[in-house]
């Protein structure tokens, strides 16, 4: 996994109105009231949703499938490489009765998820620079051989096109007010009792947040195992911090604005073989021998005292939804 993010494609804090208090633990995931314009110097090694479209408004009468997606990440250029240690990109499909159309929604990083996980540490800024935003993309067409050949395409429910239209207006707030991209699950323990003291914020989130939506709405799921990967690191309480402005600002603390720069900078794009490892071994030494880990979350830093696993990719059941209206579906 970190040859995996030291070789991703890197980037800045934005700007947006928080809203929403904060429980103890686990740290809730803030919204926004808006989404910020990204920087010009934030650039993807592979376009955004190229062929996305705006979400057609269904008729009241059509009966749409939905359909659960997975593949493995970057399936489309390393085949079922991640699919091996489970990693996995989660989509969800819908075909419409009416007009035989088929459309595929998924939620993914702007800028790669190097980008999303690690800062830019750029030359005249003090403060780590950051290019992290996820996003929903809707476009038509089911790309059967992608999902099929290494992964998942398997019906789940059907809907009635009010729901869709429903479901649609849900995906606009969604989309409009979770902007950022949090990979990171963190937890005390393996143990599934553990706390958690953060939540990550990525694809899989995403479709089980429509999953429920339309739950909730009456749709009925078929009963069949659904399993979705999470990157987990293993540490005790978190220590607070601070944001940018506290600890990089002018009253700043220099000292631990450099300690945080320098746990970041072997996180940094490699241009060889040799810096790689230099810097590999760098990562190991601050996170395992010295059990340091910097969090950025909502925001915010936050120290985290590593402990052993440390870093864990599990590969989870987590059931299809029960909704709380009058149902429709299989």
């Amino acid at each position: 996994l970190l040859l995996l993010l030291l070789l991703a494609p890197w980037g800045p804090p934005v700007s947006g109105v928080l809203r929403g208090p904060r429980r103890r633990w686990p740290v809730p995931y803030r919204r926004f009231d808006y989404r910020p314009k990204t920087d010009p110097y934030c650039q993807a090694r592979y376009t955004f949703c190229p062929t996305g479209s705006a979400i057609p408004l269904m008729k009241e009468e059509d009966v749409i499938e939905v359909y659960r997606l997975q593949a493995p990440v970057w399936e489309f250029k390393y085949g079922d490489l991640l699919g091996h240690l489970k990693i996995m990109h989660d989509a969800v499909g819908f075909k419409s009765s009416l007009t035989g159309k088929n459309y595929t929604m998924e939620w993914y990083e702007l800028f790669q998820l190097g980008n999303c996980t690690f800062p830019h540490l750029r030359p005249g800024m003090d403060a780590p620079f950051w290019c992290n935003q996820g996003a929903a993309c809707f476009y038509e067409g089911i790309d059967d051989a992608h999902w099929k050949a290494n992964g998942t395409l398997v019906l789940v429910t059907t809907i009635s096109g009010t729901m869709f239209n429903e479901m649609a207006q849900w995906v606009k707030y969604d989309n409009e007010t979770g902007i950022y991209y949090e990979t990171w699950t963190v937890q005390a323990s393996p143990d599934k009792k553990s706390t958690v003291w953060f939540d990550s914020y990525e694809c899989s989130k995403f479709i089980l947040r429509t999953y429920q939506k339309l739950a909730d709405l009456g749709a009925v799921f078929k009963k069949i195992q659904t399993n979705y990967t999470s990157i987990i690191l293993f540490s005790g309480e978190p220590i607070y911090l601070g944001n940018e402005t506290s600890i990089f600002g002018p009253q700043g603390n220099k000292t631990l604005a450099a300690a945080i720069r320098d746990f970041y900078n072997p996180f940094k794009p490699h241009q060889s073989v040799r810096e790689f490892f230099v810097d590999l071994f760098k990562i190991i030494d601050h996170v395992i021998l010295n059990h340091q880990f910097y969090l950025f979350y909502n925001l915010e830093y936050w120290f985290l005292p590593m402990k052993s696993p440390y870093l864990k990719i599990v590969y989870e059941e987590v059931p299809l939804p029960v909704g709380s209206k009058a149902s429709f579906g299989v």
